[in-house]
């Protein structure tokens, strides 16, 4: 299905790899100019080439760090007035509730509910004038179902889904929609990279760790980055107008619940 973005401009944040990087592939074969980013800017500049070897589309990568305002005014600089915006940033390290003092959580709060808001200040305006915005933030499965150790990770980004149920609704009616995608489990450097301290606790490698943890999805699997991109893609396309102020829970059937 032709998705009716192509020569579309797209801010894809922390998009060197996981699933901003899906995202970022999945929009550039549908022929949107991507601006992909990340802090590595060795690792970004190897994705940019591969992505547009794999697509043929222009990508422009702009090393940053998106929770500041240097590296906000880098994005809008390669892009001023994007189309589309997916809203990505790395969540805080797990840890006991306990163990937070006000700097951790002022600084997951910023990363994780504050800096898309900021992006989203920024663009906003611009997509209710053209008459066209597609803004998609990658939130968490843990905004429905919080994991212990993942609370202010939780926390903010049940602030931000919050805050944008009501500013979705102000901006529907010049087809500008926000949208927020809540991943489970995926194949990604993040969930791996858990495996080994939770093996050494059970006793355990960190391929049965990884074992286990697909046993306990009805599908079975870890979800892939690709296919998480190409759910992305959709709620930006043309067709997906009607779709504002949503959750898209996409966790293999892991949470248990009807609605």
């Amino acid at each position: 299905m032709d998705l009716g973005i192509a020569g579309r401009t797209a801010i894809v944040c922390a998009s060197s790899k996981g699933l901003g990087r899906g995202c970022a592939e999945a929009l550039a074969a549908e022929g949107c100019r991507v601006i992909i980013n990340g802090r590595d800017g060795a690792r970004l500049d190897q994705t940019a080439a591969e992505i547009r070897e794999k697509t043929g589309a222009e990508i422009v990568a702009v090393a940053a760090d998106v929770a500041t305002r240097e590296g906000q005014d880098a994005l809008l600089a390669a892009a001023p007035s994007p189309d589309i915006l997916v809203n990505n940033n790395a969540g805080p390290p797990r840890k006991d509730f306990r163990e937070l003092d006000r700097e951790a959580m002022l600084s997951g709060v910023v990363a994780n509910m504050v800096t898309p808001i900021e992006l989203i200040q920024r663009v906003v305006d611009g997509m209710v004038e053209r008459g066209f915005g597609r803004i998609v933030n990658i939130t968490s499965a843990s905004v429905k179902a919080p994991i212990v150790g993942l609370d202010l990770s939780s926390g903010a980004r049940a602030g931000l889904t919050a805050f944008l149920a009501g500013v979705a609704r102000t901006v529907a009616h010049r087809n500008v929609t926000i949208n927020s995608i809540l991943p489970g489990m995926f194949d990604t450097d993040r969930l791996r990279g858990g495996f080994p301290a939770e093996a050494k606790l059970k006793g355990v490698t960190p391929e049965e760790v990884a074992e286990g943890r697909m046993a306990a999805v009805p599908a079975r699997r870890f979800g892939t980055p690709e296919e998480f991109g190409q759910l992305c893609a959709y709620l930006c396309s043309a067709q997906a107008g009607y779709l504002t102020g949503q959750n898209f829970l996409i966790d293999g059937g892991n949470f248990p619940g009807a609605f």
